[in-house]
């Protein structure tokens, strides 16, 4: 009976761990498909906060709506985006609760294998919400001046929102409940995103303001899908915002990584 039974390999490469790994984002697709509900957030947000956010500041900001939407839409789309990240925590609390990572651990597969293939998965839960965000826009009147820089500034938009997605999958392990996750990401995300060039001017915020929106990243990525939508160039706010997605990424993926190991 011993010659019938095979251990599985102490160490998975990366081919296969990569693999396993695009396995597990089906897994996420397939949830999503099952459950639609879990895009309705991303489908009518952008919805709503495009229609409130141009009527109530499109007139006293630009004069009006049209004027406004060059303005609103860039800074929305990373708003939107960048919110819709903070899921990924709670769903992974969620998951951990029920025992679903437990399951996963004793499959022969690689451990990171799960966590990846839900960050990705998610993933497209932020490309709806840019869609959904233009759409809305261009339904408004909002006329990008580059089709392509628009593009250009979705895709940005995107990956700098699966680089936050693993922050906020640290806390996803570092919290014991999903409410407390979904509190403590909001209460850290509101403030960030709304202390911004996102909606309003910098120079219309009080000094101290100011200088607290001109640091934040989130207005140095607004800053960068401005311009990408208005001209279609890649100016130095790219290079800021590529630079800070690569600090997170460099910084939070191990420490998550660790954290999971430990504490699945």
């Amino acid at each position: 009976m011993a010659d019938d039974f095979v251990l599985p390999p102490n160490r998975i490469g990366v081919a296969a761990a990569t693999r396993q790994s695009l396995t597990m984002t089906g897994r996420g697709l397939l949830k999503i498909k099952h459950n639609p509900q879990q895009l309705f957030d991303v489908i009518v947000l952008p919805i709503v906060f495009t229609v409130m956010f141009s009527t109530i500041f499109g007139g006293a900001i630009a004069g009006d709506v049209t004027s406004y939407l060059p303005l609103l839409i860039p800074g929305l789309l990373v708003q939107v985006t960048v919110a819709a990240s903070v899921i990924t925590g709670v769903q992974l609390r969620e998951d951990l609760d029920k025992g679903v990572f437990d399951r996963f651990k004793s499959l022969p597969i690689a451990r990171i294998a799960p966590l990846a293939g839900a960050l990705l998965a998610n993933a497209v839960r932020y490309v709806v919400a840019t869609a959904i965000t233009v759409c809305v826009g261009l339904a408004m009147g909002y006329r990008p001046g580059s089709a392509l820089g628009l593009i250009a500034a979705c895709g940005l938009v995107v990956l700098v929102a699966f680089t936050l997605s693993w922050i906020f999958a640290l806390l996803g392990v570092l919290l014991d409940k999903a409410s407390t996750v979904q509190g403590v990401s909001m209460l850290v995300m509101m403030p960030i995103t709304f202390v911004s060039n996102a909606l309003v001017p910098v120079d219309s915020m009080p000094g101290w303001m100011q200088a607290c929106a001109s640091a934040n990243p989130v207005s140095h990525l607004v800053t960068a899908a401005r311009e990408l939508a208005t001209d279609g160039s890649a100016g130095v706010e790219i290079a800021y915002t590529l630079a800070g997605a690569l600090a997170v990424l460099a910084i939070c993926v191990p420490i998550t990584l660790r954290t999971y190991m430990r504490r699945t």
